[in-house]
């Protein structure tokens, strides 16, 4: 099943698209959202403790292995 813009489930052909429109316009069935502005802030509140908790030296040693990684 494929994957709308938001994160929701859609149905892959035509006609079950259609017939899953009709339903969230009737109300049969509702729509869910993704938490992700929470995750995001959540994430965000991570980084800064993070930064606050590692030295210059650690911090430096993450971005080699990262680059490493990323870079091969």
């Amino acid at each position: 099943m494929p994957i709308g813009p938001q994160g929701q489930r859609r149905p892959a052909d035509t006609i079950g698209n259609a017939v899953h429109i009709a339903r969230n316009a009737t109300g049969e069935i509702e729509e869910t959202t993704l938490k992700q502005p929470a995750k995001r802030n959540s994430g965000l509140a991570g980084e800064k403790a993070r930064v606050a908790n590692t030295t210059p030296e650690d911090r430096k040693a993450i971005a080699q292995k990262a680059a490493a990684a990323r870079w091969g």
